[in-house]
């Protein structure tokens, strides 16, 4: 139940981070399906989807485990989505299996992604690649800058529009240059980083138009290290319930975490307290068990 419940207040995030990674379970190794996966009948891959929701008070970190990609586990929590709340912001990388079609969503794309196809080229073209990396460091120190006033995200919008939106107009007017005139070859490994930058413009650069959408996908990014941690230390899940018990307690102990709560005192009072959890599990999320905990302490008045 507690899941269940984590997931339904996650689906109600104004900002969803989200990406995968791989991952094995020996259950479904040699091509072996389970009847749910059904509407995948040509998917061998089995992957770790990680999902990360802002929301106004506090952040939700979701793991699932199987041969759903990013996008589609996305589109489930979705489903839960209040239907009077507007679309939230998704900030993913490019690839079209984060996409959680067929629901719709404020498309931001990793910055960062960006800024990664310039620095793995920079040994062949260092001048080059100099002049892009400058610019996207004023990007980031002005977001450091917002983040560390404690600007609205009304505030930093407007922020990033007058010191970072002239950059930015510049570094698209070098990208063009640069194909338009010749001066790179299209199909080079630089020709190619910039034609990730031009072809995902518009999502590279939602922090200049939609208020609180973030630069990158890096919180997702280190969540998911959780799940490459555990692949690395265990190698792989044996069920598929094996795997959705790791996804349960990934995702337990991360949210705590995001939250600044402590995941062992957390996880230790929800065993203590079975019973009024699987009652009313959404007065035993992270950021409220501790009153509940004092609520049941307190002398009974008659």
């Amino acid at each position: 139940p507690i899941l269940d419940e984590l997931i339904r207040q996650a689906a109600q995030g104004d900002i969803l981070h989200n990406d995968d990674t791989g991952a094995k379970i020996l259950a479904l190794a040699g091509g072996a399906r389970n009847p749910i996966d059904s509407d995948l009948p040509d998917r061998t891959g089995v992957f770790t989807s990680g999902i990360v929701s802002i929301l106004p008070a506090y952040r939700i970190a979701l793991f699932f485990t199987g041969r759903r990609h990013a996008g589609e586990n996305l589109a489930a929590v979705l489903r839960q989505r209040a239907s009077e709340l507007g679309l939230p912001i998704q900030m993913c990388d490019a690839l079209s299996r984060n996409l959680p079609e067929p629901l719709k969503t404020i498309l931001a794309n990793c910055l960062t992604h960006g800024r990664r196809q310039f620095v793995d080229v920079a040994v062949n073209f260092p001048e080059e690649c100099l002049y892009v990396l400058q610019i996207l460091k004023v990007v980031y120190t002005n977001d450091a800058l917002a983040k560390e006033q404690g600007m609205s995200p009304e505030q930093r919008l407007a922020f990033h529009q007058t010191q970072s939106g002239l950059k930015m107009d510049e570094l698209k007017a070098w990208l063009a240059a640069q194909i338009e005139q010749k001066k790179v070859e299209p199909n080079s490994s630089l020709g190619k980083a910039i034609a990730y930058m031009r072809n995902h413009w518009n999502e590279l650069t939602l922090f200049l138009r939609q208020p609180g959408a973030p630069l990158d996908n890096n919180l997702c990014e280190r969540a998911l290290k959780k799940a490459i941690l555990h692949r690395k230390n265990a190698y792989f899940y044996k069920t598929e319930n094996g795997a959705h018990v790791g996804d349960l307690f990934m995702s337990l102990i991360h949210t705590c975490e995001l939250n600044d709560i402590n995941p062992f005192d957390y996880l230790t009072q929800l065993l203590k307290h079975a019973d009024e959890l699987a009652a009313h599990p959404a007065d035993w999320m992270p950021w409220n068990y501790q009153q509940m905990l004092q609520r049941l302490a307190a002398p009974q008045t008659r």
